[in-house]
C-alpha cells in the first residue's frame, strides 16, 4: 500500500474499532465521544467481522425494544460488510456506496482494517 493511494479515499484513517462482545451502550458512548457514526467490529489484529452504525442503533436496538446495555455488537451488527482496498478509485467508491445504499465502507489492506470511507467525504 502506498501512502498516496490510501490518501485518495481514506479520510478517516483511525476508525473506531471495537470487539463483537462490546455492548451497544459502550459503542454508542464511544461513537459520541469520537464524533463518528459507525464502529468497525473487529477481532484479533484488526480483522473485520462487521460494522455497526447509528442507523443500526435506531432500527435494530431502540426501535426493536432491545436493552443497549445487554445487547452486544455481535447481535446487531452487519456481518461481513462490503469492503474496498485503499487503492480503489474514488469515483468507484461513490458508485459502490450508491449501489449498496451504504454510508460507510471499511478499507481493508492485506486483510487488516486500515480505515473507513464515509459517504460525506465525497461532495456531490
Amino acid at each position: 500500500m502506498t501512502v498516496d493511494a490510501e490518501a485518495q479515499i481514506v479520510r478517516q484513517p483511525n476508525p473506531l474499532m471495537l470487539p463483537p462482545r462490546t455492548s451497544v451502550m459502550e459503542a454508542a458512548q464511544q461513537m459520541h465521544a469520537r464524533h463518528v457514526r459507525a464502529v468497525l467490529v473487529t477481532e484479533g489484529n484488526a480483522n473485520l467481522v462487521g460494522i455497526f452504525t447509528e442507523r443500526d442503533a435506531i432500527s435494530r436496538v431502540l426501535a426493536a425494544g432491545r436493552d443497549p446495555v445487554a445487547t452486544t455488537l455481535a447481535e446487531v451488527m452487519t456481518n461481513n460488510p462490503e469492503t474496498i482496498p485503499p487503492q480503489h478509485p474514488a469515483i468507484e467508491v461513490v458508485r459502490l456506496m450508491r449501489e449498496l445504499r451504504v454510508r460507510h465502507l471499511p478499507v481493508i489492506d492485506d486483510g487488516k482494517t486500515v480505515g473507513v470511507v464515509v459517504r460525506n467525504d465525497f461532495p456531490e
